[in-house]
């Protein structure tokens, strides 16, 4: 035990240091709360404590965690000098960890802790001790307090409370480029040995990156390590204390560093050329080709724009990016023309958009790539020049008067003939004929400047070859005016004279307009018609401004004698012939105050008799409407008759329904028809052409003289009928006046099976045409079956059953 005595006594000298900088380490207090330590005042220098005489006898400060023993640990020893060893003194323990972690033995003072200590859970405890009489329990020391403090092991490992890891560092970073800086926490106590003292070494990432290994900091260790080949790296790092030496506990943490993007790659074409191909007919603007360069950066770094440089296509195409896809979109300035241009050559560049200075050594960051674009043919509508045409035409042209032309071409290679026509929902009226062949426009009813000044007409352009392909062009044709309006009073003048009105007063300003519209503007000359010429009461006076004055001729008005007057004005323009209008003007004689102003108009009100009240009248009116009501009622009773309650005879109204058995004769019943008429296939019967004729006369004005030739009588029925229908077809290809557009008449042909004749069979007699329809194969293929049945005529009785497709539309025969 002595041994032990001496063993805490020499560790109790080093750390006499520790007690003179920090009294609580002493762990001494006295009963009343003042520290048993050196103090500022002399008196309780250190020198002083040396030599103060103590009652008490500490000779234990320290104790080891972590104890691992089966006996209870001995921590020290308290002693009295009251204490004469005769068991008078009993010691008594208190304070933090008493009794359940530090025993005294009352007779002895010898503490032990019962339990396993562990620094990083409670460093030091505080007790208190007191010396008392065992018989009496009465204090024979002051109670002191003192401190047992947990003496540290190494018994903890380091640990990244921070782990793991994630990190960046741009690529291509110098040698020594600091990633990240990563932190071990060790908890044993720092102050006592090397057990806290914590060394850094990288386990998993060399060659790439380092570690030091006192700060953490993880710096690159090779130079220009490239994204593009590798862009992420795991690395483990260690934390090992006791200063790294052996058997120092160690823990590990992971980092994960990725490589950052820098722009250290230029776009690059996958090919020198490429090579599409577009319609000539695709719109404005629409995308001809997409294109790409590869980059292998990403983000912002593989951001770039795309340029046409050089090629035959300035104007025609334009590039732009795509930022979704950082594609090179070409797209459609220009309308194309396949028989202008078939092939177009252009040079694209692509360009890196955010360029990093310190790469520039890389080389230049762009790529060019040659673009070929083929543009293929397309059917298209003839087109039309100029596209908008204005023309003129007076308002009195006649009917046929030529206005202008319309031209338009087929701009495809075939250079198929062209038809014309007009668009009726832009002339619903039908003023204008346009020629189908020559596009000759030409007026087809009499105009009105004053109704439509100016007619917007869209002029059609068909192919012949495919009517599909339709071209439209504008005629804007403008009006001419003519004097052909009279002018009239602008408005409707209401002139009010007043009786007491003075010779010479000007009573009404009058003026005038005119629908037409001169070049040089109207000029109006007024004046009093002739039946008005030698007027007594009005004169007029032109004031040479399109406007004229009415003066009175005397005074002294009486409307008791007259209270309307109707003054005729003639109003002549200045135009070519000149027109003309008799207007007049009403003026009304009025009573007028003082000041001119109009009390009372028109015809003197009737007076009553004098010796009529008004009572009287309202007796009179009275009677009136009760005579009125009295008839109104009469009138009623006699249109309102009563029902019999009974009927007037007795007569069944049940239905009778009659049945009929009877019936008819079928096929074998000859009584009821002329059979002979029936089966007579060959009598000429001319009230078929006298039935027909008066009806299509009338549709067909120039064709009765056609009808009534006498040839017809010497013809079978079904030669009559087809010599009807080419005449009507031969009139309607004639008449300057038939219509430009399409009509359609159809005449239906029954065949040759029946007995009776069909009355709509068509045959050509062989001797009999006149016509040459040679034309007709020049019309196009829509007309080459009737070239083709009509050149074989001559050589046929009957024609077969054909369709007839000109200017009245389809006629099927």
């Amino acid at each position: 035990m002595g041994n032990i005595f001496l063993k805490w006594i020499k560790k109790l000298n080093n750390f006499v240091h520790l007690l003179r900088e920090n009294m609580s380490c002493w762990g001494l207090r006295s009963a009343d709360g003042t520290p048993d330590r050196p103090h500022s005042d002399p008196k309780y220098s250190w020198e002083t404590l040396q030599r103060q005489k103590r009652n008490w006898v500490w000779n234990q400060f320290f104790v080891l965690e972590e104890y691992t023993g089966t006996d209870p640990l001995y921590v020290g020893k308290l002693h009295s000098d009251v204490d004469k060893g005769d068991g008078n003194v009993r010691y008594v323990l208190t304070g933090s960890g008493a009794s359940s972690i530090f025993t005294i033995d009352e007779k002895t003072g010898d503490i032990h802790a019962t339990k396993r200590l562990d620094r990083e859970e409670q460093g030091y405890y505080t007790l208190h001790a007191q010396a008392v009489d065992s018989k009496t329990n009465a204090p024979v020391e002051d109670e002191s307090e003192f401190i047992v403090k947990v003496q540290d092991i190494n018994d903890n490992e380091p640990k990244f409370l921070d782990g793991p890891y994630t990190a960046g560092v741009p690529e291509m970073s110098p040698l020594g480029t600091m990633v990240v800086q990563v932190t071990a926490t060790d908890a044993d106590d720092p102050t006592y040995g090397n057990s806290a003292r914590v060394v850094y070494s990288i386990i998993h990432g060399q060659p790439y990156f380092s570690v030091e290994p006192k700060t953490g900091i993880i710096r690159t260790a090779l130079p220009n390590m490239d994204r593009e080949t590798r862009n992420q790296y795991v690395l483990i790092i260690q934390a090992k204390d006791m200063v790294g030496q052996m058997g120092g506990l160690s823990g590990t943490t992971s980092v994960t560093v990725t490589l950052t993007d820098v722009n250290d790659n230029p776009p690059r074409f996958s090919r020198k050329s490429y090579q599409y191909s577009v319609l000539e007919s695709v719109p404005v603007p629409s995308v001809v080709a997409k294109l790409k360069a590869a980059d292998a950066d990403i983000d912002s770094n593989a951001e770039m724009d795309y340029h046409i440089i050089d090629g035959d296509a300035r104007g025609v195409f334009n590039i732009t990016t795509d930022e979704d896809t950082q594609e090179g979109v070409i797209f459609l300035q220009r309308p194309l023309d396949y028989e202008t241009k078939s092939s177009f050559s252009l040079k694209i560049e692509a360009t890196n958009r955010n360029i990093d200075p310190q790469f520039l050594t890389f080389g230049p960051f762009s790529d060019t790539a040659a673009v070929k674009v083929i543009v293929e043919d397309v059917n298209e509508p003839p087109v039309f020049y100029p596209l908008i045409r204005k023309l003129m035409v007076s308002e009195a042209a006649r009917v046929g008067t030529v206005i202008g032309m319309v031209s338009a071409s087929d701009p495809d290679s075939s250079s198929s003939a062209i038809r014309y026509s007009i668009d009726r929902n832009t002339d619903l009226e039908r003023f204008f004929n346009v020629d189908a062949l020559t596009g000759v426009i030409s007026t087809a009813k009499a105009l009105d400047r004053e109704l439509n000044s100016v007619h917007n007409l869209t002029i059609l352009a068909t192919e012949n070859q495919d009517p599909s392909q339709v071209g439209r062009g504008i005629v804007l044709i403008r009006v001419m005016d003519i004097n052909d309006n009279a002018p009239v009073f602008a408005i409707e003048y209401e002139t009010l004279l007043c009786e007491n009105a003075a010779p010479g007063q000007v009573i009404q300003t009058i003026s005038a307009v005119d629908k037409d519209e001169p070049p040089s503007g109207h000029r109006f000359y007024f004046s009093l018609a002739f039946s008005a010429s030698n007027n007594n009461n009005f004169t007029l006076r032109d004031n040479k401004d399109n406007t004229a004055s009415v003066l009175t001729k005397h005074a002294d008005f009486r409307r008791q004698e007259q209270s309307l007057y109707l003054l005729p004005v003639l109003i002549v323009d200045s135009g070519s012939p000149a027109l003309s209008s008799t207007n007049t003007l009403s003026v009304r004689v009025c009573d007028c105050d003082v000041d001119g102003i109009p009390q009372a108009c028109g015809t003197v009100a009737f007076s009553l008799p004098q010796g009529l009240s008004t009572g009287a009248l309202l007796a009179i009116l009275g009677c009136i409407i009760t005579l009125l009501v009295l008839m109104l009622l009469i009138m009623a009773m006699l249109r309102r008759r009563k029902a019999p309650l009974f009927l007037e005879d007795e007569r069944d109204v049940r239905e009778n329904i009659v049945r009929y058995d009877d019936e008819g004769g079928g096929e074998e019943d000859t009584e009821a028809f002329d059979m002979v008429a029936l089966r007579n296939l060959n009598i000429i019967r001319d009230s078929k052409v006298q039935d027909i004729s008066p009806e299509t006369a009338s549709v067909y004005p120039y064709s009765a003289s056609a009808i009534s030739r006498t040839s017809y009588k010497t013809l079978p029925d079904n030669i009559v009928f087809q010599e009807f229908i080419w005449d009507r077809l031969k009139v309607t290809e004639v008449d300057p006046s038939a219509p430009p557009y399409d009509s359609l008449q159809t005449y239906a042909f029954e065949g040759n099976g029946s007995v009776a004749d069909s009355l709509s069979t068509l045959e050509l007699p062989s001797s009999d045409s006149e016509q040459s329809y040679d034309y007709l194969s020049n019309w196009g293929p829509r007309f080459k079956k009737l070239a083709d049945l009509y050149g074989d005529l001559e050589g046929s009785s009957i024609s077969p059953s054909l369709s007839y497709h000109g200017e009245l539309g389809p006629i099927n025969i």
